[in-house]
């Protein structure tokens, strides 16, 4: 599978790339999960995009995505969330190697500064690979149990 992963700001991503990125993540996040929330929130303008492209297609196809939304305006820390991976793209790695590269570009662009994440609870053990340790109690959110995770400073 031929990818190309991008990194940019919500003024940069063409109407094309949000289309496609809205539509997976409503794919992925209501549809999948028959949950019904708001996911358009008014953070996806204060936050960095990290997608995984196909990379051989005329037409933008998302395999894998997240958003790093910035300090102060979800939590303190800046949170990684949105986190998926398109069906077509699940067990390929493209999940791991996701989330590797938003914590190595949090890491660069602010070492000294913890990440947290509103993690569901199936995926606890994923998230504690990347050094993510449990600091809430579960709760509800949108029907689907979560938990609210912080990486410390550092490798």
């Amino acid at each position: 599978m031929a990818v190309f992963w991008q990194w940019c700001s919500f003024d940069e991503l063409t109407t094309d790339q949000l289309y496609e990125i809205l539509r997976v993540r409503q794919e992925v996040f209501t549809v999948e999960q028959d949950c019904v929330y708001q996911d358009a929130d008014g953070k996806d303008q204060h936050s960095w995009h990290l997608a995984c492209w196909q990379a051989d297609s005329d037409q933008p196809s998302l395999h894998a995505y997240l958003r790093v939304v910035f300090p102060g305006k979800k939590y303190p820390e800046p949170s990684i969330g949105r986190v998926l991976t398109s069906e077509s793209a699940r067990g390929s790695g493209l999940g791991r190697e996701l989330m590797r590269r938003g914590i190595e570009m949090l890491q660069r662009e602010r070492p000294a500064t913890p990440i947290r994440i509103s993690a569901q609870l199936y995926l606890k053990k994923f998230y504690e690979e990347f050094g993510f340790e449990q600091i809430s109690e579960p709760y509800d959110e949108d029907g689907i149990p979560h938990i609210e995770m912080l990486r410390a400073c550092g490798p």
